[in-house]
């Protein structure tokens, strides 16, 4: 059971930063570390999501400001098959982003 919610976390990243496009593209990429950390800060400001509790104000930021290039790499298709996606939609759009339609991250692609 903590496997799948820790996945559903995942997952619900994922697709928060999915709705990200006001990233410069113009910036260098990120290393492997800073990924890293990036996911790692993530986790946490959103941790309280995956025992069923809303996004609180550290994580919709935190879903704002992620890079998708750290976060899609991870999304396997073992990864995929254990979130609600459209919870996980509901949630995303509820930090006040738009995550797009037909997208594909990693082994997902947004309904």
């Amino acid at each position: 059971m903590e496997a799948k919610r820790w996945s559903f976390f995942i997952l619900l990243l994922v697709l928060a930063v999915l709705g990200i496009w006001g990233v410069n593209r113009a910036d260098a990429a990120l290393s492997a570390a800073q990924c890293k950390v990036e996911r790692r800060v993530g986790l946490n400001a959103c941790k309280p999501v995956i025992y069923g509790k809303n996004p609180s104000p550290a994580c919709c930021e935190r879903v704002r400001v992620s890079h998708i290039e750290c976060v899609c790499p991870d999304v396997t298709p073992k990864l995929a098959a254990l979130i609600d996606l459209n919870r996980a939609i509901r949630l995303i759009e509820g930090c006040g982003r738009r995550v797009p339609r037909h997208y594909k991250c990693g082994s997902i692609t947004t309904p």
